[in-house]
């Protein structure tokens, strides 16, 4: 006989998210994932004026509000008929970058790798790290106290298999500390061009309103040096580190085997720097956006028909039978798909695109895997990683080809009637925005985000969203305790502040 488990809340992800479980002889037999508030953003913009969208829909994220942003003024480009120059570009790519790359460190060291670390190794820490010490102290008043503050990174302790190394605990715990400083200079890095990190107001339609001089992109490229070489010489090695010391990750949570990437960062000749396109059951297909809908039979909406986002609705129903979340389920082609790192890495790679190729070849040869292994629990943590990689040296190639004395954006007119789509990624995954104008005031708004894709629920088929499908079948050693599925859940980088706008 099944039994229900609760995982609620989920914690150290952004958002409220609820996961049940029915585990029969030790494993994950079904999986409910259940957003647990209503937003409302895509209500809040019908009757705005269109240039309210690009700084209203950046409130629906404090982790990715630059890729909303970019989503929006996007979709503005395509209704306005306008095309951003070549600085407006390069500096929008050059911010949402900059967004990737601290998201990417917090996911792994303050949401994700504390599930593997043995944090009381740092009660045998002699040294002089004034952060260390401090955080020995904490861990052991505590222990000794038994009474952990709901914040509590770390805390409290499981009845699991940690790693089991001193010195590669002690390691991790000193990156964990260092990488929150990282963190803040990528915002840094993105800040001298975008005015401000998170939420900034620089970004319009037809590029970005912020000028360039030769300062702020040598101070960009010193900023760049440093967190490249945090990335390189100790991001990459934890993650190596960590995925070889669980192997049994490499083999959980592979989810539905079909993902989609919009593509993202544009460069020379309309060329994205990591390609969209759809991989459905290995067979790799160009992005058909047509091909898109959301069904909401499980979510706390008014019945409808599945339909393209220019077409749907949010018209909220709380009371609705057999609904058990916020999130609505996006679906392509019918089939639910796995955005994120991932997907952009095994689309990329699918595409011959040389740099994904030689990087996962590189980070693979490191920890025996192939690349079907990436599917996976730790394969989504190797595919940041190896992401990361990837845009440090593209944000070096963005940031020489500014070109000071050249616009950053172009001047427009806004139509009386009109329509658009911005599609980009974000570090979660693929993020798109539909935008109808009438009269010169948005008549129409929605938002596809990447954890909706993710943590949808069932569609009006049945069909389980994507960390549902992952939860299936995962072994659970403790029903007091089930942090396999927790870690399963964790590897998606869920966001449902995003996921119930």
């Amino acid at each position: 006989m099944a039994k229900s488990l609760s995982i609620d809340p989920v914690t150290r992800i952004e958002g409220h998210l609820a996961v049940r479980v029915e585990v029969e002889d030790g494993k994950v037999s079904e999986a409910f994932c259940s957003g647990e508030m209503f937003r409302g953003f895509e209500v809040i913009m019908r009757g705005r004026h269109p240039m309210d969208a690009q700084q209203i829909t950046q409130r629906i994220c404090g982790v990715c509000p630059i890729e909303h942003g970019v989503a929006s003024a996007m979709a503005q480009d395509a209704a306005y008929g306008i095309r951003p120059p070549p600085n407006g570009t390069l500096l929008r790519n050059i911010v949402q970058g900059a967004n990737f790359l601290a998201s990417h460190l917090t996911h792994f060291y303050a949401l994700s790798a504390v599930d593997f670390v043995d944090v009381t190794a740092i009660l045998s820490y002699t040294g002089k790290d004034p952060g260390m010490n401090e955080l020995r102290d904490w861990v052991k008043a505590q222990l000794a106290s038994k009474v952990y503050l709901p914040a509590a990174p770390f805390l409290p302790r499981y009845d699991t298999k940690y790693l089991d190394d001193k010195e590669a605990n002690l390691g991790l715990l000193k990156n964990y500390l260092q990488a929150l400083d990282f963190r803040r200079l990528c915002h840094q890095m993105g800040a001298l061009f975008a005015g401000k990190m998170p939420h900034m107001a620089s970004i319009i339609p037809g590029g970005m309103s912020q000028t360039i001089d030769a300062q702020n992109i040598s101070a960009a490229e010193g900023l760049l040096a440093t967190i490249k070489g945090f990335i390189l010489e100790k991001y990459v090695p934890d993650v190596v580190a960590v995925s070889s010391k669980f192997p049994e990750y490499w083999k959980m949570g592979h989810g539905p085997g079909n993902f989609l990437a919009y593509g993202v960062f544009p460069e020379e000749n309309d060329r994205l720097f990591l390609p969209s396109g759809t991989l459905i059951a290995g067979t790799l297909s160009p992005l058909d956006t047509s091909k898109i809908s959301e069904d909401v039979a499980f979510s706390w909406f008014a019945e409808q028909p599945s339909a393209h986002p220019f077409k749907g609705e949010t018209v909220p129903q709380p009371d609705k039978p057999k609904a058990y979340s916020w999130v609505k389920a996006p679906r392509y082609e019918g089939q639910p798909m796995e955005v994120g790192a991932l997907a952009r890495l095994l689309i990329a790679h699918a595409s011959k695109h040389e740099p994904a190729q030689s990087a996962v070849a590189s980070f693979l040869q490191k920890t025996g895997h192939t690349p079907a292994d990436l599917i996976s629990v730790m394969g989504r943590h190797a595919s940041r990683a190896i992401e990361a990689g990837l845009l440090v040296d593209a944000l070096g190639r963005w940031l020489q080809a500014l070109r000071p004395e050249n616009p950053c954006c172009v001047p427009f007119t806004i139509p009386k009637k009109g329509q658009g789509i911005g599609l980009t990624e974000a570090a979660r995954g693929a993020l798109g925005h539909w935008l109808q104008i009438d009269n010169a005031v948005v008549s129409r708004y929605q938002c596809v985000v990447p954890t909706t894709w993710n943590c949808s629920p069932k569609d009006n088929s049945g069909t389980r969203g994507p960390v549902e499908t992952a939860l299936v079948g995962t072994s659970i050693a403790s029903e007091e305790n089930p942090i396999e599925a927790v870690r399963v859940i964790r590897s998606f980088d869920p966001c449902l502040a995003c996921a119930v706008h």
